[in-house]
């Protein structure tokens, strides 16, 4: 039996019928709210790529702006996701056992499908944040400092280029070190854990299938500190790391 719960700007649904979640879903979208949907769903996108993820326990954010985010229960990043501007829709069948959340952007022309085969929790929340967020210590700034001072990375560093593309995403900093050998940095301004090892591995990865065969590419992330099982997998993938602060936070 499905439980509605309301108050100051906040409605929820708790263990709706896929019907009740609809209704709740489509009134959220209607009334320019940030949607919450967690529920056992498959996701389909087709775009610049494809991609497909089976059925699963996740966590669904769409926002008033045109944002979609598909959470696990696992990391920081998204899953999946569709960028702000695109249009949302919740659509159902009349004998489908699925409820469809879809996003479609139209430049580039992609499409973003989440399909719910059963709803656990749906919350609206009615958002007034006018505010802009103000950063000090950024990873522009620890990017910077890196510019400044290439040594507080290791001595004889040079940095080379910033935002270097690779397959795998962009490097913050490319360069070489004392013995000319190419140097990965990867750059965080807290504390890090594994998903930032993982990150700074599969750039080393992508810069190490580019280059030259006999070309040695270090990684080394650069963060104020690092968790004890990030620092165990920097070691056991034969990465390195270096402790500095951003601007402002010595």
């Amino acid at each position: 039996m499905s439980r509605e719960r309301t108050g100051s700007g906040v409605r929820t649904v708790v263990e709706p019928s896929l019907a009740r979640a609809e209704a709740a879903m489509a009134d959220a979208l209607a009334g320019g709210d940030l949607l919450t949907v967690f529920g056992r769903c498959a996701v389909d996108y087709e775009g610049r790529a494809s991609s497909t993820l089976g059925p699963g326990d996740r966590h669904v954010t769409a926002k008033p702006d045109g944002t979609v985010l598909v959470h696990t229960d696992e990391g920081q990043q998204p899953v999946n996701w569709q960028p702000p501007g695109c249009s949302q829709r919740v659509e159902r069948d009349a004998d489908d056992d699925a409820l469809r959340l879809v996003s479609t952007r139209a430049n580039p022309d992609e499409e973003l499908v989440v399909a719910f085969e059963s709803v656990r929790q749906v919350s609206a929340f009615a958002v007034d944040d006018g505010e802009s967020l103000s950063l000090t210590g950024s990873e522009a700034d620890l990017r910077q400092r890196i510019l400044e001072s290439p040594g507080l990375v290791e001595p004889g560093f040079q940095p080379l280029v910033t935002e270097r593309r690779t397959a795998a995403g962009a490097v913050d900093i490319f360069g070489e070190d004392a013995d000319g050998n190419v140097v990965v940095v990867e750059l965080k301004r807290k504390r890090v854990g594994p998903d930032a090892v993982g990150q700074l591995s599969r750039y080393v990865d992508a810069l190490e299938r580019d280059l030259h065969a006999d070309a040695t590419v270090r990684g080394i992330l650069v963060a104020p500190s690092v968790t004890e099982r990030a620092r165990r997998m920097l070691a056991e993938r034969g990465l390195e790391f270096s402790a500095v602060e951003p601007p402002g936070e010595d």
